[in-house]
Formats: structure tokens, sequence, C-alpha cells
């Protein structure tokens, strides 16, 4: 249910949500009328208010929290009065469920589920800076201990996510555009659902970055995983327990294998991904690569390299114009620098050529071509590919998935510290210490959300953290007051009619009134 303000007065629509191009859209919605006019259709009698507030996604969260006995564990480490147990979950529930929305707004508007529980969030952040890097590799023990017991494969993958955060400075009106710190993080997560386990924040931008073996040594025995810009930096030849990926024209000789030579991997875990499991030399020693293609992949490359070919032209197109008007009056030397520039990178040059005629300034021409050829074979032999490297001998649905951890766990914190992480109001200054509290609570609000995920794709439902909340989100939850009759005001609370899919998330985490 979503309630819409028109003159002063809210009314409430009853929305239908599905997923559009694998985002979470409303596609239909019901006039349901004021609060009051809701409120006299509920049998029980009239009551004297009513309200409505998002209700499934803090539900769940808490839900989870509570699972880990999150608040016991953490006042078991820390024993610290005031305590911090609760206070730590209250911040780490806001990051999961509104991290872009200032905590004193998002706490007026909290469900009662957790309420209760904590009288007020000022100060909130005051008490986190009593976090002490002890008290935080504590807390990641305890915590991750928690993780572990509900799980079945203990196994651990180490993972780098370098834009992590950029933490703006207190005087910056504008953080995208300030210097600030920029954060990166070492992760240590399991191999089932990539849930952060223990992390390494450091920084980014002052030259005192570890490097990428360095830092995967501090987060303890665990799989490495790296993409192929990483690759460079290891020594594959004398390393063991690692998944990777390569640049892909490392190894020309697999991409012009031909698409039957590749297996469906698992239709109901990957759809539309196939594999080529073989062997090839990597760093002087032969090891276990696996060429996949993704359907979905091949698509989203095929798609912007046509928009990228499409600017391309038109920029040369511009160009051709100009010279020919006379308006563009450089040397050959000037026009074939511009033509450099707009064909160089994403194989662009591969199937567009420009070919000049004229030698002087004013009689030069431009005619480019489009090579449906080499178009052809790019298509065919790069778009949607991939090449991963292993020494482990895993099903391939094991190391693509470890492999992928890494690109959840960036998209889950670019939603949870988004473009620049503000802080409290009013804003302070980002010390080492406060860093690290905003870390902790990120970390472990991926933890949390990792886990749900993880639940939710056993139950079928195979969404991102962010879907997973969004979903959660439309779980509304509706607060009739009835008059007082000489005690505390009753009250009832009703979920709002949910959908298929918001139905199988509530009956998963339990929210059920």
């Amino acid at each position: 249910m979503v309630g819409k303000k028109i003159g002063g007065r809210t009314y409430y629509y009853l929305a239908e949500s599905a997923r559009v191009d694998g985002k979470p859209r409303v596609v239909t919605q019901r006039y349901l009328g004021t609060a009051d006019e809701i409120a006299r259709a509920v049998p029980g009698g009239e009551p004297a208010s009513a309200s409505y507030r998002t209700y499934g996604d803090v539900a769940a969260v808490w839900a989870t929290l509570s699972r880990l006995d999150f608040v016991a564990r953490v006042d078991d480490v820390v024993r610290a009065k005031p305590s911090l147990g609760l206070t730590l979950a209250v911040a780490v529930l806001h990051r999961a469920t509104a991290p872009e929305t200032p905590i004193g707004d998002w706490w007026a508007a909290a469900p009662d589920v957790v309420r209760p529980r904590l009288s007020t969030v000022d100060g909130l952040w005051r008490a986190l800076e009593r976090l002490t890097p002890e008290r935080i590799a504590g807390i990641e023990q305890t915590v991750s201990a928690a993780v572990l017991e509900l799980l079945d494969d203990h196994a651990a993958l180490a993972v780098d996510v370098p834009q992590f955060a950029a933490f703006a400075p207190a005087d910056c009106t504008l953080p995208s555009a300030c210097r600030g710190v920029l954060a990166g993080v070492g992760l240590r997560v399991t191999r089932d659902g990539a849930i952060p386990l223990a992390s390494r924040l450091y920084r980014r931008d002052d030259g005192t970055a570890p490097t990428f073996a360095s830092l995967t040594g501090e987060l303890g025995p665990a799989t490495l995983v790296f993409h192929a810009g990483q690759a460079a930096q290891l020594d594959l030849g004398s390393r063991s327990g690692f998944v990777g990926s390569l640049p892909l024209t490392d190894h020309p000789e697999l991409l012009t294998q031909p698409a039957s030579a590749r297996k469906r991997v698992d239709p109901e875990r990957f759809a539309g991904l196939t594999a080529l499991d073989t062997h090839a030399v990597v760093d002087g020693v032969r090891r276990r690569v696996i060429l996949t293609h993704s359907a979905t992949l091949h698509a989203a490359q095929s798609r912007a390299f046509a928009d990228e070919l499409a600017t391309a032209t038109r920029e040369l197109d511009g160009l051709a114009e100009a010279l020919a008007a006379g308006t563009h009056r450089g040397d050959r030397a000037q026009v074939h620098a511009e033509i450099g520039r707009v064909t160089r990178g994403r194989r662009i040059e591969r199937v567009l050529t420009a070919v000049l005629s004229g030698n002087r300034a004013g009689e030069i021409r431009l005619e480019r071509r489009i090579d449906a050829a080499a178009l052809a074979r790019l298509d065919e032999e790069f778009f949607g590919k991939q090449v991963l490297v292993t020494d482990r001998d895993w099903p391939i649905g094991d190391v693509v998935t470890a492999y992928r951890a890494r690109t959840h766990l960036e998209s889950t914190f670019r939603w949870l510290t988004g473009p620049a992480v503000t802080g409290p109001t009013p804003r302070w200054e980002w010390t080492r210490q406060r860093i690290a509290a905003h870390g902790l609570v990120s970390v472990l609000a991926a933890t949390v959300t990792h886990l749900m995920r993880r639940e939710a794709d056993r139950a079928g439902m195979n969404l991102s953290v962010r879907e997973l909340l969004d979903q959660l989100a439309g779980i509304g939850e509706l607060v009739l007051t009835y008059p007082s009759t000489g005690g505390r005001p009753r009250t009832k609370r009703l979920l709002t009619e949910l959908d298929p899919g918001q139905q199988a998330l509530a009956d998963l985490f339990q929210l059920s009134r």
C-alpha cells in the first residue's frame, strides 16, 4: 500500500509490484481511500485513527539479527556500559533498510518491532566511537561464529572490494565533488552465499593501500577470488587455492571453440550459462580453465557495443561533414588524432575503419566503413564470455558461484554506502576510528542481508540484496488505534495485501501478523 498526499490529505492505494527488466516496479494500483475510510471498512468497530508504514524489510532484518543472537553476542564481547549491542544492532538495521535516509528520519517512521527496545537514536554514532580495533575484531569474530552455526559449508573465500566507500569531508556541501577518504575493503566471506565473516578496511588515497596478495593473506585461510585486472599481480604458477578470471585475449584458442563444445551448467541456478571445462598453460603451469558463456551477459555487451559503435560513427560522420564543408582545416596528423580518439578502446577499432584522401588542409576527406565480418567475429568470439582459472576440483557451478561472489558484494556495498557516506548530522571529521565504525556497520549489514539473500535463494527466489529488500519493503503495516475504554488505547496491526512473491517472503521470514 502506498500513500499520496493531495491537498493536505493522504489517499491510499493498493499497489502491485512486479519485476520489469530485472527490477521491481509498480505495475497496477487500486484506490483504497483515506485512512478514515479504510478504518471504517475494517470489522471490530471504528478506530480513532489509522496509520501506514513500511514493515517487511525492517521486520525481516530484525528477525535475522535476533536469530543470530546479535545483541547478546556483541555485549559479551564489548562488555561496556551502557550496552553497545542494541545500539550497534539498530545502526546495522538502519544501514540495511534505509542507507540513504538520515537515521533520525528513518527512526521516526520505524515499525514498533524495534522501537520499544531503544528510546532514541540521538547520540547513536557518538556511542559507536567506543568501538576500538580490538572490539571490532571481536564483534566480527562472534558474529561470524553465529553465521557459521547456520551453515553446513564452512569453506571461505577472500575477496577485495576496492570501491568500498568514499567518506566526504565535514565542510563539503557537495560530497561527489570533494576530495575525501577513499576506502577499500578486503573480505573473508562464506563460499555459500558470500556472507562476510571478517574485513580489513584500508585507505586507497594516501599511498598506503596494501597489495592484493598481502591483503588477502591477512584475512586467514580462504580461496582467493580475483578478476582479470588483478591477475597480473599474482604469481599463479606458485599459488594454490584460487578462483579468478583471465583476460580473454590471453587465450584466443578458447574463444574460437564452437558453441557446441560448451555444455549447460545448471539451468536452475544459471539460466543461459554454458561452459567448456578444459586446461591451459597459465604463468608457466598447466591449470584448469573454464570458458563460460552467459546469454544474459552476451545480450548486455552486444547492446552496449551497438550503442558505442553508433556514437563513434556519428562522431566520424560529423568529422567527415566538417572536412567536406571546409570548417575543419586541420592537417592529416590532426585528423588522424581525432579518428584515434573516436575509435580507441572497447574493440571499436576492430570493426570501424576510417580512410582519408587528400593531403593538404581543406582538401582532406574522410570515409568510414564498418566491417560486417569483423563485427560478426567479435560477437561470436568475445561477447558473453569469461575465462575462469582455478586449482579447485569443484563442480563448474561452484566455481562460477565463487567467482561471482565479488560481483554480488560490490553491488551490495554500492547500495549500502552510496556514492559518498555523509555520516551523522551535523557532519563530523572522518577520523580513522569513525571510518572504522562506519565500515563495521556496513560490513555487518552486508553479513545480515547476504544471509537473508542465501535463504531466499534456497527457497527458489534468485534476487540481489537490493531486490530482496525492495520487495520486503513493499510489505506494509496498517496500524489501527481504537478509542480508550479506560485503559491504554487498543491497537490492531494488519499486513497489507501481498502479491505471491511478497507472500513467499513473508512466509520465509515469518512476518505474518
